[in-house]
């Protein structure tokens, strides 16, 4: 705290911490204690509670002219995009904020992988982050379905047509879920319901989540958890942190104001028509590696099971983890696998939006094999091939 003090007016500390509120505050924000070893990487997860609050206030605006009707769904978007003042601002910020979003946390992700932000005592920390990255999936599925154009109807329809591949029940189940027969007016009501409330779901675990970091303290790229080398988050991090986000910025203004659409399928551009089903349906960009596992699988519950699967695995990586070290850096085995995993992920990304041919199928269940490999055989048999060299050297 004395480290901060000379940055404030001198009346400012005292308040800081008379107030119970703003103390709270100040002790989360202010004064919160960060390894001074942090780099531009820590930033992702700041960048991330960003995005989030931007994405909520744009769709806030959005939904006062969106109408949730099969009928006037397209039209109201076109409405926003041509009639509302500045409509096509808040559209785009929306449409590519969700891209955005998804490129934050999947590189907040890999961060956590590469330094080990999933070892103890950060277990349930990490657990909590993949039930985020669960609930912006599922929003981002739902807020997909909205613009109402061929790629927004019959995704809806695959997506949810897996459930029918639950033994016994899946086909009422789907039903219950369209509100009918087929995907229609009521299935675009329950899905515009759970578009609108899952972003404050979202937010409230965001609480919880920052909650379990400032328990354990950030993680340091050194592995240092002593709090030796901490500093205070003001002035220090929030000066990162706002050049990340300038950064951020400038690349979230490129794709608004440049290229809008660069990240959107050209055919939800076309009205839906449940009479003409797209020559290849496929998924948001962010959406393609676990698509591909699904299409790798040549049996359809299997590939249901394979794809959540590759999500669920996330949860047991704090608990099958046998190394002691953290930082990848000096991990030189593991670093191999870790990167050859980050360039698996783009390939089964590439797979994703091809067509359904021999050659890219088998590729896909070759890149489907080594994504599971590398979270079930390499995370824990890896640590325990580095402490078997480590004590046998050490005994030598």
């Amino acid at each position: 705290v004395s480290k901060i003090k000379s940055f404030l007016p001198v009346n400012l500390p005292r308040y800081l911490t008379k107030n119970y509120l703003v103390s709270l505050l100040s002790n989360h924000i202010v004064f919160y204690p960060s390894p001074i070893s942090l780099s531009y990487a820590w930033s992702f997860g700041s960048l991330a509670g960003i995005t989030l609050v931007i994405q909520m206030i744009s769709g806030i605006f959005l939904s006062m002219h969106y109408t949730p009707n099969i009928n006037l769904a397209f039209s109201s978007v076109e409405y926003i995009m041509r009639d509302v003042p500045n409509g096509w601002l808040i559209r785009y910020i929306h449409a590519n904020g969700a891209s955005m979003f998804f490129i934050v946390v999947y590189a907040h992700t890999l961060r956590g992988l590469y330094y080990g932000s999933y070892m103890e005592p950060r277990q349930i920390l990490w657990c909590s982050g993949v039930i985020l990255l669960l609930l912006m999936m599922g929003t981002a599925f739902t807020g997909y379905v909205l613009p109402w154009g061929q790629m927004s109807l019959w995704g809806a329809t695959v997506i949810t047509s897996m459930v029918t591949a639950i033994p016994f029940a899946g086909q009422a189940l789907v039903q219950w879920l369209w509100g009918g027969y087929t995907v229609a007016n009521p299935t675009l009501n329950r899905i515009y319901s759970i578009h609108f409330v899952l972003p404050f779901v979202i937010a409230g675990m965001s609480l919880i989540h920052l909650a379990l970091l400032h328990k354990v303290g950030s993680s340091s790229p050194i592995a240092s958890d002593t709090g030796v080398d901490d500093v205070p988050f003001y002035p220090y991090m929030v000066s990162k942190d706002l050049f990340a986000f300038t950064v951020y910025l400038l690349v979230f203004g490129i794709f608004v104001f440049y290229f809008p659409n660069v990240l959107n399928h050209p055919d939800n551009c076309i009205p839906a028509d449940p009479m003409k089903t797209p020559a290849h349906v496929v998924p948001e960009w962010y959406f393609l590696p676990y698509y591909a596992i699904l299409r790798s699988i040549p049996t359809k519950g299997a590939g249901i099971l394979a794809m959540f699967g590759s999500l669920m695995v996330l949860f047991l990586i704090p608990f099958i983890n046998t190394s002691e070290i953290r930082n990848t850096t000096y991990r030189p085995l593991f670093k191999i696998f870790f990167w050859l995993f980050v360039s698996d992920f783009v390939i089964l990304a590439w797979l994703g939006q091809k067509p359904m041919r021999k050659t890219f199928i088998f590729a896909g269940q070759i890149a489907t094999a080594y994504y599971f490999f590398f979270f079930l055989v390499v995370i824990p048999v890896v640590g325990k091939i580095e402490y078997a060299l480590v004590h046998h050297k050490s005994e030598s």
